[in-house]
């Protein structure tokens, strides 16, 4: 298929951002809006990277040919590493290769078993929620799910004092589903792609990544390189994911994590991440 991004060019000083979400995940954005805000806002390559959603890249890659918006081929996909979340991001994917999405859609499998789950634990606990409205969550991505679940029961008038929503959900056995980090790296290097550990720095529920956590991750999971450059991210953990990059020879990328107007992209210089871009294909000059 043609994509946004053949024969694309760069100057080192391009604005990128390499981590956006919209509403096919868990964002606010919609891929339009997002798209004409991204072409206003004179950037020269993002990526649109929804969670576990491999299958909307061909859709994402017609909506940027036809806005005129480069788009890189990108999904971040859900993992766990020793019980830890750890997200990774896949790059510059072939769009009609199945491997990730086959992952991805066994997560979502697996994450609309868990909120059948949750929701008939919480019918036998005494909470009299209708079946109807069971359908229309499962209907969501599977990013969305348990946030969507929560926000249903707030909308009934439970969990607005204590417990809350989100400790009944939890205590009902809500989990989120996730990936083996080592399969996605697999399947992102079967579809033509690399994959690099998600803002390693980010410490919200998630593993928080020093250089020995690093060292033990990758004899594990043969990533391709990091985020480095993160809003989270302290200016000691932007320079120390920098050099261990560079001490590794591994590929950096550049995301704000945008979920809506609320939090606007970035505008990082594509500089930053040269050497993942030309890996997949885009020059800098």
């Amino acid at each position: 298929m043609n994509l946004s991004t053949t024969a694309l060019h760069l100057s080192a000083e391009a604005a990128i951002d390499l981590q956006l979400h919209t509403t096919d995940s868990d964002g606010r954005w919609t891929p339009e809006p997002l798209l004409d805000h991204l072409r206003r806002e004179q950037f020269g390559l993002v990526a649109i990277t929804d969670h576990d959603r491999a299958d909307t890249a061909a859709a994402i890659q017609q909506l940027a040919l036809a806005k005129g918006m480069p788009v890189l081929v990108a999904v971040e996909m859900t993992t766990t590493w020793r019980g830890e979340l750890t997200d990774l991001l896949c790059f510059g994917f072939d769009p009609a290769h199945t491997a990730l999405n086959d992952l991805a859609q066994d997560l979502l499998r697996r994450q609309q078993e868990n909120t059948r789950a949750v929701y008939q634990t919480l019918q036998q606990q005494g909470y009299p929620l209708p079946s109807a409205a069971l359908p229309a969550l499962l209907a969501k991505p599977s990013a969305q799910q348990p946030h969507a679940l929560v926000a249903w029961l707030e909308e009934q008038g439970y969990g607005l004092g204590q417990p809350s929503a989100g400790r009944m959900v939890m205590t009902a056995g809500c989990t989120f589903a996730t990936n083996d980090p080592a399969a996605v790296v697999e399947a992102a290097h079967q579809s033509g792609g690399v994959c690099l550990l998600a803002h390693p720095g980010r410490a919200d529920g998630f593993m928080t990544y020093d250089e020995p956590l690093l060292d033990q991750f990758r004899r594990e999971v043969p990533i391709d390189g990091l985020e480095v450059y993160y809003p989270a991210h302290t200016p000691a953990q932007t320079a120390m994911y920098r050099a261990y990059a560079q001490r590794h020879h591994l590929l950096t990328s550049a995301g704000s994590d945008s979920h809506g107007p609320d939090k606007p992209p970035i505008k990082y210089r594509a500089e930053l991440s040269r050497d993942l871009l030309e890996r997949v294909g885009i020059q800098v000059a």
